[in-house]
């Protein structure tokens, strides 16, 4: 399991939890993890996102279904009674999503030893990863970063507004929702919900 930035790059990863584990126990029980559900975590303060001025937000984490929603993390609405408005949120979310999918791909593909099962010794493979993902970090380092798509919708600085009012994850994760709706909403969403 990792944490990847918006170069690829791997920020965070726990290697020591085995296949049939989900992912959210994995999580859960990862030093991240019980940092992040403990409010031990040390993130920058609130900041009105691009395009507003006020209801600071936190910064936060983006993960699947089977994370545990929290004010720093940001999983899916459920799949069931979906509106247009909370398809968009988890369209949006999903392309954030492939930030890490894509960080595991490029590593798989670069350090091929992935491509088939690790013939080493069950305590070898962990060191194994481990290298592999410091490599990936040197590589992207070394190469840089080369974004075919990122004209289409540039990053811009989020501002400081203020003291955050945002209680819990459910209402971050709606005021993203209505932030995709609204200011954030970008023109191609809705061709995919």
């Amino acid at each position: 399991m990792a944490v990847a930035d918006a170069s690829l790059r791997f920020v965070a990863i726990d290697v020591e939890a085995y296949g049939k584990e989900g992912d959210s126990t994995v999580f859960r029980d990862s030093s991240l993890g019980k940092k992040l559900y403990s409010s031990m975590l040390n993130f920058p303060v609130p900041r009105c996102l691009p395009s507003t001025q006020t209801q600071p937000q936190p910064f936060v984490f983006v993960g699947d279904e089977a994370f545990k929603l929290n004010i720093n993390l940001l999983r899916p609405y459920p799949a069931r009674e979906l509106t247009p408005r909370r398809r968009v949120f988890n369209y949006r979310l999903s392309r954030c999503m492939r930030t890490v999918e894509c960080a595991f791909g490029i590593m798989a593909n670069k350090w091929r030893v992935f491509h088939s099962p690790l013939l080493v010794q069950p305590n070898f493979v962990d060191d194994v990863i481990k290298a592999c993902c410091i490599l990936h970090n040197f590589v992207r380092k070394r190469d840089g970063v080369n974004f075919e798509d990122a004209g289409t919708h540039p990053f811009v600085e989020v501002n400081d507004c203020g003291p955050a009012v945002r209680a819990n994850g459910l209402e971050v994760r709606d005021f993203f929702a209505d932030y995709f709706m609204g200011p954030g909403a970008v023109p191609f969403q809705r061709n995919y919900v």
